[in-house]
């Protein structure tokens, strides 16, 4: 074995051209294949970051009466699920997660993020404790309580070494403030919180609280916890399951509004749930590096036939002088084990690099970005994936090599008649590259095809000309300062207008809120869901949405004891079809226990708030001032010129109006696009580049093809040319051969293209997957590359001088 290494070695040196096409077609394949599975391995394939986190699973509540499907729950629903399902848990625990300001020493405001946590919660994960103590369960004592323990709080590794630089002598004492939280201890570095984005859940909290939990049964709307249980050893998510199903039946007997919105609860296993959104474009990019890794495997497996098909002679003195077909075969396998460790090598490289670049352009909602890494798992698989490559391209060469016909190879004196012993072979794998390069171009026009359509969709606003940030530390309850703080962003030169809204479109946070009609104060069932905005006056015409019948709010408007709203275009043809929405009424519930009248002031156009892709739910706006002023916290200035230029004068306004805010998250809404369009972007950039690859990979194995074709076949083109062809018929001839093996593989990848690009069914938008313009477009364009690859060795052909090839033969 030594021996023919060391022999594949000297004899690849001497074939130097030869050779490093063959390593760096492999290293492409490998490096893109390897580079891909470092994410898949890291998102889908690592265990979460927890204590046996396959034993974990989330409980979500939904609606189904109202599509609500992912929705908190209520501390009565929780503690009622907890001890209702408590045989199949080993334990439950619960979280809900925002932002606030503190005060630092000297007193300035310091924005945190935090999370309130049931004493339990870290037993249950496996949070390790790097100081101080854990919480108990006197922590979470409820506020109720005769005597309770005063307000507990564990820090983050980080944040405890940002703030309080791992200053041990803060164990123990409260946070600056009134009513500052006892420092009890600090959590183990890199502990971080798992949920899908949809959940608004803070990843990487600064402070945890223990939560304080009260049994209110007359506030089950109130809703902000997202439970996670352990369930015990031997105990399967279906049989926990049906334990929770008799919960919610339960509950829906006890709570009317439960009864008739159709509430229930599932159990999702954590991991698959927060990886659940990406999953199917890791898959449709796992399989196209895998079949670029095929592409690459197949175009060196052709030039290895083309080696040796040259070198059958010498094959055919070995086995003349005693050969055995394993020495032989032996021979070819090594070097393309050689060919292959080298590539994976160069693959190793690419696959570094790629990795960076993956993590600079992945979108936020890629789940655990930060261990995408070349770790032991992602080596491994480059090293399989370079044995597995070397025996894919390696057979069909050793297999040639081990059966040479010695007598016929012997007996011949031309020298290219060898060429044509494995021409079917070499035209078969062609084939095969051009198929697969196929279903590739196709899943990159469909991607395309998305995107674009991405670009045309009217989200319901004009982003360009918009910079949004976030302020933080409230606005007084009489919203007095909020006016302030519009009075002068509006006096700031070349701005136009300026509005706040909370939730705000495409930064995330909407829920929903029930709606109704009459019918729905005798029969609850009626009520259906809508998601909610609270706006100032002008909202509307900052963003740029139509009001298409009625008026927007005016500033008359911005009081509690107003009670007007303002509702889109698809509440108002669910609740009013075929009429006037203007002027009626319809009964919500968001301030009060009970469902209220208000009275509906305009219709304005749908706009697309959570995603960019669905049109998402219905819609209703209320004023600021009809929550009582000071909840709305995003705000929104449209600008003359370009917005990045008055950050500046933003934040010097917004300073001089009140030092206590935090002005944060400033951006363009520009941004927020993009990043709502992430996600798309991503799965069309890679499955575009390795599309091209492919392509490209397919030609020149096509190219390499006929360029064989023409050695072998320069006897016969002398013939035909002393007999009278003109050059002309010679082009045509071997274009003609490149588009047949091209129109083979078109075919064949066709067949396979209608069934894999199904998988990418989740991933399109405005565009079947089985789009017959997508596929009649790459089919063109494919020929043409191979019109292309076929010209130069068909342009050689043509010029060939019959006496020159018939005396060289």
């Amino acid at each position: 074995m030594f021996r023919d290494f060391a022999y594949a070695v000297r004899v690849l040196r001497k074939s130097p051209v030869f050779a490093a096409t063959a390593v760096v077609t492999i290293a492409l394949g490998i490096g893109a294949s390897t580079a891909i599975f470092s994410v898949t391995n890291a998102v889908l394939l690592k265990p979460l970051p927890y204590k046996d986190p396959a034993r974990l699973v989330f409980a979500i509540s939904g609606m189904q009466k109202r599509g609500v499907k992912d929705f908190p729950f209520s501390n009565a629903d929780f503690i009622d699920l907890r001890n209702g399902s408590s045989g199949m848990f080993q334990d439950m625990g619960a979280v809900v997660s925002g932002r606030a300001i503190v005060p630092r020493e000297d007193g300035s405001p310091e924005q945190i993020r935090w999370a309130a946590v049931t004493p339990n919660f870290f037993r249950i994960m496996g949070g390790r404790i790097a100081a101080g103590r854990d919480f108990t369960d006197v922590d979470g004592q409820s506020v109720l309580a005769p005597a309770p323990a005063p307000r507990a709080a564990i820090l983050s590794y980080e944040y405890w070494q940002r703030r309080f630089g791992g200053n041990m002598a803060m164990l123990g004492r409260n946070m600056p403030g009134p009513n500052g939280p006892l420092i009890a201890g600090v959590l183990a570095p890199r502990f971080e919180l798992l949920f899908p984005p949809d959940a608004n859940v803070e990843r990487t909290p600064d402070v945890w609280y223990a939560l304080h939990l009260d049994y209110d049964n007359a506030n089950r709307n109130s809703v902000s916890l997202r439970p996670i249980g352990r369930l015990k050893d031997g105990v399967t998510v279906e049989r926990a399951q049906s334990a929770v199903d008799k919960v919610a039946a339960e509950l829906r007997k006890i709570s009317l509004i439960h009864g008739t919105s159709g509430f229930f609860i599932r159990l999702e296993p954590m991991h698959r749930h927060v990886v659940e959104e990406v999953r199917p474009a890791l898959l449709a990019l796992m399989g196209a590096v895998i079949f670029l890794l095929l592409i690459a495997c197949a175009n060196v497996a052709n030039l290895l036939l083309v080696r040796t098909s040259l070198r059958e002679r010498e094959l055919a003195v070995r086995t003349a002088l005693g050969g055995s077909w394993w020495r032989l075969a032996a021979q070819t396998l090594a070097e393309s084990l050689v060919l292959a460790l080298a590539g994976a090598l160069g693959g190793l490289a690419l696959a570094w690099l790629g990795i960076y670049e993956l993590r600079r352009i992945a979108p936020v909602s890629l789940p655990r970005l930060d261990s995408i890494a070349i770790d032991p798992a992602v080596l491994a698989f480059a090293a399989v994936a370079a044995v597995a490559a070397a025996a894919l391209f390696g057979m069909a060469p050793a297999w040639r090599a081990a059966r040479p016909n010695v007598a016929h190879i012997l007996r011949g004196s031309a020298r290219t008649a060898a060429l044509g012993a494995s021409g079917w072979l070499r035209n078969a794998v062609v084939i095969v590259e051009v198929a697969l390069s196929f279903v590739l171009l196709t899943g990159s026009g469909l991607m395309i095809r998305s995107f674009i359509a991405l670009q045309h969709i009217d989200p319901g606003y004009h982003a360009h000309g918009l910079l949004t940030f976030l302020l933080l530390g409230g606005p007084s309850a009489q919203g007095s300062q909020a006016r302030e703080i519009l009075t002068s962003l509006q006096n700031l030169p070349g701005v136009q207008s300026v509005t706040a809204a909370s939730p705000f479109p495409l930064a995330g946070g909407f829920s929903p809120i029930r709606w109704g009609l009459e019918p729905a104060l005798t029969d609850a069932s009626k009520f259906q869901a809508v998601d909610f905005q609270i706006v100032l006056p002008g909202y509307f015409d900052t963003m740029r949405t139509p009001i298409l019948a009625g008026r927007a709010f005016t500033e008359s408007d911005n009081a509690p004891e107003r009670n007007g709203v303002i509702i889109d275009q698809f509440l108002a043809s669910k609740a009013f079809p075929g009429a006037s929405a203007v002027g009626k009424r319809i009964l919500i519930r968001i301030r009060t226990p009970e469902p209220e009248w208000v009275q509906v002031l305009g219709v304005a156009a749908h706009q697309r708030d959570t995603s960019l892709a669905e049109p998402g739910r219905e819609q209703i706006y209320f004023t600021d001032g009809f929550l009582g002023h000071g909840v709305v916290a995003r705000w929104a200035v449209r600008t003359a010129g370009d917005p990045a230029g008055y950050a500046e004068a933003v934040r010097a306004a917004v300073g001089r109006t009140g030092p206590h805010l935090i002005l944060t998250e400033m951006e363009l809404m520009d941004a927020l696009v993009e990043r709502a369009q992430a996600g798309t972007r991503f799965s069309l950039l890679l499955i575009g580049v390795f599309a091209v690859v492919a392509a490209l990979l397919a030609s020149v194995g096509l190219y390499g093809v006929l360029s064989t074709v023409v050695r072998q076949r320069t006897a016969e083109i002398g013939v035909r040319m002393a007999l009278g062809a003109a050059p002309g018929n010679i082009f045509n001839l071997v274009v003609g051969q490149g588009l047949r093996l091209s129109a083979a593989g078109i075919v064949l990848g066709l067949g396979a293209a209608l069934e894999l690009t199904r998988a990418m069914a989740s991933m399109l938008i405005g565009v079947q997957p089985t789009d017959p313009p997508t596929f009649a477009v790459m089919a063109v364009l494919f020929l043409l590359v191979a019109t292309v690859a076929s010209w130069l060795p068909a342009r050689r052909a043509s010029a060939l001088n019959p006496t020159m090839a018939l005396r060289q033969e």
